[in-house]
């Protein structure tokens, strides 16, 4: 675990460093906010950053953002009061820590950010055998391609890889492919000089070389242009980098995951993806079935995320009545353990009974989920709806209700949609300059 404190380092906060130290994180201090960002963007890799609450945690979180670096924040200080914390929260605090620092405390929060907040639960015998795969080759630094739908849980398991590593100690860094933008991408992955282009003020350090040491995650790897990807290819050939207008390579030491929703080896006949670098990629492949897949894991992950949910928002542990599990049985959810967390944590917020019913079991726009009963009727009022209108207007209400059952995600919408990323984000452009409501993308990803 790496802790960068921002913020004056008075005696409490340093009683907290120390807390922190004893627990085994590696701590670093800057005073600013500002200071915090360059450090990030030197390549100064942080897991948490924890925050005197004077500091404006919201510019901080923005300016972070902007150079696509996405790190959890803690805001801490002797403001104790309920408005302090909530105004930290507010700001895009994870949780506010008082001082004088609790030890209990910091070790909890050290432990839930560690933890990543999330386990695999696997009951299944498909999934069971997955993960004895995994753990085989968790040791080695073979690189693995981790396949499977949207939501089913490849960047867990990529984590769940990297912590049964030898490199488990050293950082684990993702990487979006498809979140970035096309322009961006390369000075982000292999970083760049100052005065390499329009902008570049300084010196950034690529997330190759500050993952050195330890595990760099590709996620969602097909996304990548061919320009890019044959410079990928020669960092995991010969293991060394070319930063954006450097003078000479950097040598980096890292072992390399990646994540694909789409069928590689069909993109590679299509020739978007290089068969040389699929077959680099994709020394071990593990492919997490969806959720259809496995039914058996379904019950085990509605009590997990119940339990959890309800401590997060301080609510009585209930179960799922008969009824409520027999809908979600029955249920095929397309956006896979994603989906079903999300439903989860609607029924426990929405349920007021001794037991979580079906009326609980709800989709983001509030239609029941699993309700099949009437399915044909709904079908023949969709169809006759559609009679008059343009395939163009028919299109945009698909693009914008899939992208608000996504609550605003651009990539998961795309997966579900069969779109490319960037073919979404034109449509969204367009309808956005045309007047629609587009909605926006979540908190800390980029649109």
């Amino acid at each position: 675990m790496r802790i960068l404190i921002v913020g004056p380092l008075n005696g409490q906060i340093a009683a907290a460093t120390r807390i922190a130290m004893d627990r085994g994180a590696k701590v670093a201090h800057v005073d600013t906010g500002e200071q915090a960002t360059a450090a990030l963007r030197a390549g100064r890799g942080a897991d948490l950053l924890m925050v005197d609450v004077r500091i404006d945690i919201a510019a901080l979180i923005a300016a972070n953002e902007a150079e696509h670096i996405v790190v959890p924040v803690v805001a801490c200080g002797i403001e104790s009061d309920p408005d302090t914390a909530a105004r930290a929260i507010r700001a895009g605090a994870l949780e506010f820590v008082p001082l004088p620092p609790d030890a209990a405390l910091i070790a909890a929060v050290l432990e839930a950010i560690s933890r990543d907040a999330r386990e695999i639960v696997a009951t299944d015998p498909a999934m069971k055998q997955v993960m004895a795969l995994a753990e085989q080759i968790a040791a080695s630094d073979a690189s693995v391609l981790i396949t499977g739908e949207s939501g089913v849980g490849k960047e867990v398991m990529a984590r769940f890889v990297h912590t049964r590593s030898r490199r488990a100690s050293a950082a684990f860094i993702a990487v979006n492919c498809a979140a970035i933008p096309e322009n961006l991408l390369e000075s982000e992955l292999f970083g760049h000089e100052r005065g390499a282009f329009t902008g570049a003020v300084a010196r950034r350090i690529g997330k190759f070389e500050e993952a050195s040491g330890g595990t760099l995650l590709l996620d969602e790897v097909s996304e990548m242009d061919l320009r890019l990807q044959a410079k990928l290819l020669r960092a995991l050939q010969e293991r060394v980098i070319d930063r954006v207008g450097g003078a000479k390579p950097v040598p980096v030491d890292i072992r390399i995951l990646a994540t694909a929703n789409r069928d590689l080896a069909e993109c590679v006949r299509q020739g978007s993806f290089r068969e040389d670098l699929f077959y680099r990629l994709n020394v071990v492949n593990l492919r997490i079935p969806p959720l259809r897949e496995r039914r058996s894991d379904i019950a085990a992950l509605c009590g997990y995320f119940v339990r959890k949910y309800a401590d997060t928002n301080g609510r009585p542990a209930r179960g799922l009545s008969a009824a409520a599990l027999e809908q979600v049985m029955g249920y095929r959810w397309p956006g896979n353990v994603r989906e079903l967390e999300n439903a989860m944590h609607r029924a426990v917020l929405l349920s007021g009974g001794a037991e979580i019913g079906p009326e609980a079991i709800r989709a983001p726009d509030g239609a029941p989920v699993g309700a099949g009963g009437d399915a044909a009727g709904r079908a023949a009022d969709a169809a006759r709806g559609l009679v008059g209108r343009t395939v163009a207007e028919v299109e945009q209400d698909l693009i914008l209700d899939t992208l608000v059952h996504c609550l605003g995600n651009r990539t998961h919408a795309a997966n579900i949609l069969g779109i490319s990323i960037r073919t979404l984000r034109n449509k969204l452009k367009q309808y956005a300059e045309d007047g629609a409501n587009v909605p926006p993308p979540p908190m800390g990803v980029a649109a």
